[in-house]
């Protein structure tokens, strides 16, 4: 262990922030749930527009969880890892429910009707990427889990992989069956936005990293 790190570990830590980012990924974790669950065809136009008012409610509190990690870093003296990382983290987690709040709000904007199973597949790895991450932040709170942390971030960055592939498909697809240059317009910000939101829990596993390689 390098020196500065090993005195970073040896001096008090303010145990709020584990607190605050378990809060905010297990708020972001109930977002991709339901957002997974919208994105089928198998529900009623009803149940997805209650499912994305209420989506919409947790990005609230989604809000107001990173204003608080915010207001934490300008208050606290000693931190338990380094201020840009947690900085980073927090505005990543904060910007997965963002895109997902949006790809949501764009379905009933552009009123898209059927979802297509690229689209569901990219939801789903939304929720899933979400899920190893909500593995890996508790796990934040004794750095002997780096291993089993560092099972989340591989398999974060295969399903970033999976979704890059998947997304050229969809857009190539797209161009090739849909005659309408509004509704492609439409359908493909609906597939930029959840792809983005694939790449945001990359940069979160790369944030988390970063925590892993300075104070191993």
């Amino acid at each position: 262990m390098k020196i500065d790190a090993l005195l970073h570990a040896l001096l008090p830590k303010d145990d709020s922030f584990f607190t605050l980012f378990e809060k905010d990924s297990g708020n972001l974790l109930i977002a991709a749930g339901i957002f997974r669950d919208l994105m089928s065809n198998r529900i009623s136009k009803e149940e997805r527009a209650q499912k994305i008012r209420k989506i919409e409610e947790i990005e609230h509190r989604g809000d107001e969880i990173t204003h608080q990690i915010f207001k934490a870093l300008g208050t606290t003296f000693i931190t338990p890892f380094d201020r840009e990382d947690i900085h980073i983290l927090a505005s990543k987690l904060d910007d997965i429910l963002d895109y997902i709040q949006g790809a949501a709000t764009r379905i009933v904007l552009y009123r898209v009707d059927t979802i297509s199973p690229e689209a569901e597949r990219l939801a789903g790895l939304v929720y899933d990427a979400v899920v190893e991450l909500n593995k890996a932040i508790p796990m934040l709170r004794d750095l002997r889990h780096a291993e089993a942390i560092n099972e989340s971030l591989v398999k974060i960055n295969s399903m970033e992989n999976e979704a890059d592939d998947l997304f050229e498909r969809a857009i190539a697809n797209l161009f090739d069956t849909c005659k309408d240059p509004i509704q492609l317009i439409k359908l493909k910000e609906l597939l930029v936005s959840l792809e983005t939101a694939t790449d945001q829990c990359e940069d979160a596993a790369n944030a988390i990293e970063s925590i892993l390689v300075k104070n191993a």
